[in-house]
């Protein structure tokens, strides 16, 4: 198999020369604009770690933002404490009350989600706001918090350049079919599984 590094210096500027013709044909090509609807998901870590890269670009470009998380709320986040310096930009509601098995309450589960999907409909119709992020969104669906043809419809009709951003392993089939960009997370190793590692701070919150 030949490799780069098994090329002479001008093949390989020849071979550079290619790619960079078709990458600025692409680029050409690519010439619309659309507010997106992102889905992370699947098993492996990262998925609001991703979003709020994401949200962090965002506030760069002097863009409103806001964050609703859905599950969690019962602990402070550090993302938190860190965004709260963009105060003029962001606005940042954890409505979770927690992990549904500290929680032990279905009906008030339903009810935090419930109001959480609400305050979130209010953001994505607002222009004012370029990003919002529904963070673990994803397992309210799955566990019948939402109803997934509600979250669908909204995302069908938000403003054309809004995007929106929603987190949670086990995203649904209707929720896939209408993003605009779709990442599964795949776990491979996990320190707490594999050796007991606690979670960290800087690291899991």
């Amino acid at each position: 198999m030949i490799t780069d590094t098994n090329l002479s210096p001008e093949k390989y500027q020849q071979k550079m020369q290619r790619r960079k013709e078709v990458q600025e044909k692409r680029l050409a090509e690519a010439s619309k604009e659309k507010g997106l609807i992102v889905v992370n998901t699947g098993n492996g870590k990262g998925k609001t770690t991703a979003a709020l890269g994401m949200v962090m670009r965002s506030l760069g470009h002097g863009y409103k933002v806001a964050i609703i998380q859905f599950i969690k709320g019962a602990w402070e986040p550090a993302e938190k404490a860190v965004l709260s310096k963009w105060e003029n930009q962001l606005e940042f509601l954890a409505m979770g009350e927690g992990f549904t098995w500290d929680t032990q309450d279905r009906e008030r589960d339903i009810l935090k989600a419930q109001q959480a999907w609400e305050k979130a409909v209010s953001f994505i119709n607002n222009l004012d706001y370029q990003l919002v992020l529904l963070d673990e969104v994803n397992i309210a669906l799955k566990l019948g918090y939402l109803e997934v043809e509600t979250v669908v419809e909204a995302l069908k009709q938000k403003p054309e350049q809004t995007h929106v951003i929603l987190t949670g392993r086990g995203a649904t089939t209707e929720l896939i079919e209408v993003a605009d960009l779709v990442t599964e997370m795949k776990l491979i190793k996990h320190p707490f599984k594999e050796q007991g590692i606690k979670a960290q701070p800087g690291i899991e919150f």
